[in-house]
């Protein structure tokens, strides 16, 4: 259950800190929609697929981009809601039973709840903590695929929901990061979560969708049908391999590899020119020489479809292996890599789109922010911002399924 913060209830922001890089995202609450006020890109530190593992880094990493917001309210550091990218974050699906507690059968919030808290009884290590409790439906006297039992009558009320844990300290280091740059955090959401909730229109989501936040460090998935969360995964794999890769491929140095990656890279190589070359001394000032366009693409290429092999088999294990009528969004700094939707569509056999923040849930002041709002990369960022404005409750529809962070911080954090 998510608490109320009301010094920080006008404003809510989304920090986003990556492997690469963090991104800050800060809305308002007015009248109607929420506006931006805020949204910037600072490079990160102390991060490796995910976790932190260096504190002063990070930290300091995250100093630089709340600086900004401090500048736009100081109540915006008091509501921040940040991702957690971790690979070892796990899901499995739980059940929980209750009976409804009136003679007259008519079940009421207080069942619904206790059917939830049920479905959280399950066996986890002391050092993991549950961070979502998703419902993916409910079930009333074993009549199933019920989205909203209240009100409904009944003598036995189920839910199946989907359980996201992850590693504690994972969550304590990123909490701290915080707080030592000067927030303080209402929420932490799951990564692959946060990027579907900003890029993944209802229609995606009914239809079936899947979302690919191909990242510095990491990639994330979700899957979705009939609106409701199917899957969800974290892999420790991300665009750094690409360049580590093409690093070790071309017998250069690892900055020198991202650059080319981002000024000549291409996902599939067979589309570049044989005859394309690189003038390596563009990168490496010393270099003489010059290497194949399309031996750098054949690189990329090779590593890009390990990571769909990957994401293959979580949509084989979920039986949804080119089976989504809404296709693949992807999002994340990976996804401008010129090429990328043509090899997803070939390796996944599903149409394949760059997924962006959908621009018409915010009040942008003008388009101010548009850059921003057709941002791949900046997808999560506006989804954390999302996720909190409605655990806030500004708006109608309100997430069951937020993290407590006072609640950890009370338990876990001395």
């Amino acid at each position: 259950m998510k608490l109320k913060n009301l010094s920080g209830g006008n404003f809510v922001t989304g920090l986003d800190i990556g492997t690469s890089s963090v991104k800050v995202v800060v809305a308002e609450r007015r009248s109607g929609k929420p506006a931006l006020v805020y949204a910037r890109k600072f490079q990160s530190g102390g991060m490796r697929k995910g976790a932190i593992v260096e504190m002063s880094e990070t930290s300091q990493a995250a100093s630089r981009a709340l600086a900004g917001v401090r500048k736009i309210s100081k109540s915006a550091l008091k509501n921040i809601y940040i991702s957690i990218g971790t690979p070892q974050a796990k899901m499995q699906s739980s059940r929980g039973i209750v009976a409804v507690s009136r003679a007259d059968a008519e079940i009421y919030q207080d069942d619904i709840d206790r059917a939830v808290r049920a479905s959280q009884a399950v066996n986890l290590p002391q050092n993991r903590t549950i961070i979502h409790t998703l419902t993916k439906e409910f079930i009333v006297d074993g009549v199933g695929d019920i989205a909203e039992p209240l009100g409904l009558s009944g003598s036995r009320l189920e839910v199946q929901s989907l359980i996201i844990d992850a590693f504690s300290p994972h969550i304590k280091s990123l909490i701290r990061a915080a707080e030592f740059a000067g927030g303080e955090v209402s929420g932490l959401v799951f990564g692959p979560l946060v990027a579907a909730r900003a890029a993944l229109s209802k229609r995606q989501r009914d239809l079936g969708t899947a979302i690919i936040d191909l990242g510095f460090g990491t990639t994330g998935l979700s899957v979705y049908e009939e609106n409701r969360l199917m899957g969800v995964a974290k892999f420790p794999v991300g665009a750094a391999n690409v360049s580590n890769d093409l690093a070790v491929g071309l017998k250069i140095p690892v900055d020198a590899a991202e650059e080319i990656k981002l000024h000549y890279g291409y996902a599939v190589a067979k589309d570049v020119n044989q005859k394309e070359t690189i003038e390596l001394k563009k990168f490496i000032p010393d270099a003489k020489n010059t290497v194949s366009r399309r031996f750098a693409a054949e690189i990329i290429e090779s590593r890009l479809e390990e990571i769909f092999d990957l994401v293959n088999g979580e949509l084989k294990l979920l039986q949804r292996f080119g089976d989504l009528p809404g296709g693949v969004v992807l999002v994340g700094g990976g996804a401008k890599l010129p090429g990328l939707t043509d090899l997803a569509r070939q390796e996944m056999r599903l149409s394949t789109q760059i997924g962006f923040a959908q621009a018409d849930e915010w009040d942008a002041d003008g388009g101010s922010f548009k850059e921003f709002l057709e941002d791949p990369e900046f997808a999560a960022a506006f989804g954390l911002v999302l996720w909190g404005i409605e655990g806030e409750g500004w708006s109608a529809g309100k997430t069951s399924a937020g993290f407590s962070v006072r609640n950890f911080i009370k338990y876990f954090v001395p």
